[in-house]
């Protein structure tokens, strides 16, 4: 069984969060009126784009990169782990319907926040825990959802997130955006990996699903 596990894993390497086809970079929305932006690093971003998304409130997601020193990269160049970006998205969201500190509590449970460089078979520092703060308020409520998220043994590591400033956020390339929902069929990777991701964050986000996701 141990065996038949680790060919598993690694074909799930190979046709998952790995696959390159360069087709153009997404272009970067800028903010529509009243709407607020926040971003997060939680693996790989086809999941994490799709449990955002599904959120009440969130107006749209962008999968990307940010985290590292390298400008405008590609998702070769983040896979090589030199650029030290993290796969991110980018999350558009209204304030008044859905607050930042329920975005980074659906963040923190859309994922396990307690591995290191690792979120299921994906292992790298470009699938790194990473949560970005754009003020000090922000800060402050990454600070509190970890240390109760800590407090409740609610995982039983302690959550190794990085939270760090925001900087710049990099748009990934156009085939990534939204792939979880135009490749799922297609792809063993979304219904081995990525699908139990949503599903864990419907389950601990139930009351502030869309309604066609409850």
């Amino acid at each position: 069984m141990k065996k038949l596990a680790l060919y598993v894993a690694s074909v799930l390497l190979i046709v998952g969060c790995a696959n390159g086809q360069p087709k153009g970079m997404a272009v970067l929305p800028k903010p529509a009126a009243g709407e607020a932006v926040a971003t997060f690093g939680s693996g790989c971003f086809w999941a994490s784009q799709e449990a955002m998304s599904e959120l009440k409130g969130v107006n749209k997601v962008i999968a990307g990169y940010a985290g590292g020193n390298t400008a405008n990269p590609t998702y070769e160049e983040v896979s090589t782990r030199t650029t030290d970006h993290a796969e991110t998205v980018q999350v558009y969201y209204n304030p008044k319907v859905i607050t930042y500190a329920t975005l980074a509590e659906a963040f923190l449970s859309a994922h396990d926040p307690t591995t290191l460089n690792r979120q299921g078979p994906d292992v790298g520092t470009d699938y790194r825990s990473i949560a970005f703060y754009r003020n000090a308020s922000e800060k402050a409520t990454l600070e509190s959802a970890i240390k109760k998220m800590n407090d409740s043994k609610h995982y039983p590591n302690p959550v190794v997130t990085q939270v760090v400033p925001f900087k710049v956020f990099y748009p990934a390339e156009k085939y990534h955006q939204g792939y979880y929902r135009t490749n799922g069929d297609s792809n063993p990777y979304i219904a081995a990996v990525s699908t139990p991701k949503v599903l864990k964050m419907r389950k601990a986000m139930a009351a502030y699903l869309k309604p066609e996701f409850k």
